[in-house]
């Protein structure tokens, strides 16, 4: 995927405010563990090893509790990446896969994809989006030409439901859409492509109900507050005469006592209830209006309303603008970086890549523990068990199943 794509993503994410964002053919490698990173999102990757293109990348909104399950085999052949989704308290998890199958790809590695695609969905809820390559296959008589195409259909058509009815690529039907529940996918449109990809952008909705980590954190609203309320409250403290006779712990106690009760009467409180998460520091108002006009412009050319020169024309233009004014934010963060370091930390800090999720562990009993507070409780115990010479606690890690 080349950079310009990826600014641009992230700018739709932003504005289409997506939960889940799969991709197919990323083409990266380690010099993209910055370029790739996504602020408000875990990202989940699978590179291609030993030559170039390929891989795979899931980005998942933060809120959402999630793990990688590691494939066993660990074919570097093989490009699938599968993230577990915890349901709530009465849903089951869901895992989210996605795959790509170079054109080339044999017998012998199609077989391993088939192999995790059936342990995945026979204990789980699934949804995969795939780059397949089977342009041979015919989704609505349910035939195909080549043997491994027949292969595909042969092992997905007693457990997987195809969704996607229009073909995401003029005359090929490649990127696809499946899912092994009924009723678990809504809502799928095909449209809108990124840059001048030949791949089409595929939305849906998942209609399990799923773990969210929002927070319920009341913030202090300072757009609101009465500073001449609070300027009065603090004048009237007796300041000089309550300090008389306290310590330095006792004098800071008491100013921070009556600071926190002029803050309480004078500033009211919000709660955080946006998901979009922080405005990209780039994306302007007029970078949305131009995302919005590409989209706008697509749906007419699928429409027959206008050509296809005129979707790249404005495909290109707005490339072309989303480039330039991140590049021209970079630039003034570089040159304002001795008077503003905090703001150009924090833009770097937003690009690195996020950090992969803690694996299941082993507590002293030898019971494999997933949950985040089990896993605290395990990592207290043995951290406690260093100033302890009489305790006895092991810490070991397992792979998920």
């Amino acid at each position: 995927m080349h950079l310009a794509w990826l600014e641009e993503l992230e700018g739709i994410v932003y504005q289409e405010n997506y939960d889940i964002v799969a991709i197919t053919e990323t083409w990266w490698d380690d010099s993209h563990n910055c370029s790739a990173a996504m602020d408000g999102y875990k990202l989940f990757r699978r590179d291609k090893r030993g030559r170039r293109g390929g891989g795979v990348a899931l980005y998942v909104r933060e809120c959402l509790d999630s793990l990688e399950l590691n494939d066993g085999d660990g074919d570097d052949r093989v490009e699938c990446l599968w993230v577990r989704i915890r349901g709530k308290a009465n849903k089951a998890d869901i895992v989210v896969g996605v795959c790509y199958r170079p054109p080339n790809q044999d017998e012998e590695a199609d077989e391993i994809v088939y192999k995790q695609l059936g342990e995945v969905s026979r204990s789980l809820a699934l949804v995969l989006v795939r780059d397949f390559n089977l342009p041979d296959v015919c989704w609505k008589y349910n035939t195909a030409e080549r043997k491994q195409s027949r292969r595909f259909l042969e092992c997905i058509d007693s457990f997987l439901t195809q969704l996607v009815s229009e073909p995401p690529r003029e005359g090929a039907p490649l990127d696809l859409l499946l899912t092994n529940g009924e009723g678990l996918v809504s809502h799928v449109m095909v449209g809108g492509r990124l840059g001048q990809s030949d791949h089409e952008m595929i939305e849906f909705l998942i209609l399990e109900g799923v773990t969210r980590g929002g927070t319920r954190t009341a913030t202090l609203d300072f757009q609101r507050a009465d500073f001449g309320l609070f300027r009065r409250l603090v004048e009237r403290v007796p300041w000089e005469a309550a300090r008389k006779g306290k310590g330095v712990q006792e004098g800071w106690t008491f100013f921070k006592e009556e600071d926190l009760k002029a803050q309480e009467r004078a500033v009211p409180r919000c709660r955080k209830t946006s998901r979009r998460g922080r405005r990209l520091a780039w994306l302007n108002r007029e970078l949305w209006l131009e995302l919005r006009k590409k989209r706008r412009v697509y749906d007419l050319w699928k429409k027959g309303q206008a050509t296809q020169e005129d979707y790249k024309g404005v495909a290109r233009l707005c490339r072309e603008r989303i480039r330039r004014a991140k590049a021209e934010l970079e630039l003034n963060l570089a040159a304002a970086v001795k008077d503003n370091k905090k703001y150009f930390f924090k833009y770097i800090s937003s690009k690195r890549r996020a950090k992969e999720n803690l694996q299941p562990l082993v507590d002293g009993g030898g019971n494999t523990v997933t949950k985040d507070e089990e896993k605290a409780e395990v990592l207290n115990a043995f951290f406690a068990s260093v100033f302890n010479s009489r305790a006895n606690c092991s810490l070991g890690t397992q792979p998920p199943e």
